[in-house]
């Protein structure tokens, strides 16, 4: 039913759009100071795994368009309407347009990416319909907008921002779609998030997320910065994963989990530095089991050639340095190096055991085009080598060359 009303508003939505001036006959027009957005993101896309299958090649473009306006002259009443398509201009070297060739997950497709009822008084915002959600550092709750199709969310939620510096957001997830495909994916989920800045130095993020029959998330994050010449930033994490509470067509799945993410970064006169450590419980014999992010915008971590988007069974632990040069003319240039392990030991093929599950070099410039407003280039690069423990002892290399302009 939800459904159905969400599409209903949309289609209102849309017509409204054409002709924004125009009125019903009481004279009360349908939308005001509507805002057209847009953007236009060609790429280039080399994939190439060392499995004897042939590199996979993909010339893709995101279209993205959305509309937003003030609906039936209400104040704060607001709707949006928006739609992203992914065009391959008929070439299909690659997976999973052609099986023949290596997998570039960003098929031909296209889906409502907007569909959404806003209203706001004083500091409390009311959402309702399909829309892209990010949550925190999207390790948990993310849109994966690295993929051509970027997932969008059925939800229904509520936030507020009364208190000072404290930010609380309660969701509802009924569904989600993107990435890979366009076929909605229906849930009975609760999101629970909240932020207090403490100060510049200190901010404390809290959150529960509870993913219908798979398992809930709960954790606390420490995050702030501090100038010291340098300009430092740093986040401190720990979640854990236990039985799910919400269950939508299936059984509760259970979980026994940990996750705990350390950072510490510098920025010293566009010079940056840094180091982290990820880990993700891995599966044992007393029970526990692997951390897992379904929900996650997982290309931002553990590695560019993603390989590890789902948990290995034993888990994962990635310890990882990056260095880089940024400044508003250069543009930005850093490269990243992955150590990988598991946290506990796996079979490799020979049937022994081992921890080893192999290490990345990353490198990403990206920079505003000169000449043209709001249009960025970016050039990337991915090389994870192999490790011992089987379903990694594979290398893959991967490069990107993307234009991204909005509007």
């Amino acid at each position: 039913m939800k459904k159905i009303v969400m599409s209903t508003v949309a289609l209102a939505t849309i017509m409204g759009s054409f002709n924004v001036v125009s009125a019903a006959e009481d004279g009360v027009s349908i939308l005001n100071d509507v805002k057209f957005k847009a953007q236009i993101r060609p790429r280039f896309e080399y994939a190439d795994v060392d499995n004897g299958v042939d590199a996979g090649t993909a010339f893709t473009a995101r279209t993205h368009l959305s509309l937003t306006g003030g609906l039936l002259g209400v104040d704060g009443l607001t709707s949006t309407i928006g739609i992203q398509t992914v065009n391959n201009f008929g070439y299909t070297a690659y997976n999973p347009a052609d099986a023949a060739y290596d997998t570039i997950m960003d098929p031909q497709q296209a889906m409502l990416s907007e569909a959404t009822l806003d209203y706001s008084v004083g500091k409390t915002a009311i959402h309702a319909g399909r829309s892209q959600v990010n949550l925190d550092n999207q390790r948990f709750i993310g849109t994966v907008g690295w993929r051509q199709t970027e997932r969008s969310y059925d939800t229904v939620y509520v936030a507020n921002n009364d208190v000072k510096d404290l930010s609380i957001l309660a969701a509802f997830v009924y569904g989600y779609a993107g990435v890979t495909g366009v076929t909605t994916t229906d849930t009975s989920s609760i999101l629970l998030h909240v932020n207090y800045k403490v100060m510049d130095e200190l901010s404390i993020t809290a959150y529960d997320y509870m993913l219908a029959s798979i398992h809930d998330t709960m954790g606390i994050a420490l995050t702030g910065k501090v100038d010291v010449g340098a300009k430092l930033t740093y986040r401190a994490e720990f979640a854990m994963q236990t039985d799910a509470t919400m269950e939508y067509q299936s059984v509760p799945g259970t979980a026994d989990a940990s996750y705990m993410n350390v950072d510490v970064g510098a920025n010293f006169s566009g010079i940056l530095a840094g180091v982290n450590y990820e880990l993700l419980s891995g599966a044992d014999a007393g029970g526990k089991t692997a951390f897992t992010t379904p929900l996650a915008t997982g290309h931002k971590f553990n590695g560019w050639a993603d390989k590890f988007l789902s948990t290995p069974t034993g888990g994962l632990q990635d310890m990882n340095v990056r260095a880089g040069y940024k400044t508003k003319d250069f543009g930005k240039l850093l490269a990243v190096y992955h150590v990988f392990t598991a946290d506990t030991a796996m079979a490799t093929p020979t049937g022994a055991s081992a921890d080893d599950l192999g290490s990345e070099i990353d490198v990403v410039y990206v920079r505003a085009i000169p000449g043209m407003k709001n249009l960025k280039g970016l050039v990337k690069f991915a090389a994870y080598s192999a490790g011992d423990v089987a379903g990694y002892t594979l290398d893959v290399n991967k490069a990107w060359v993307q234009l991204d302009y909005k509007f």
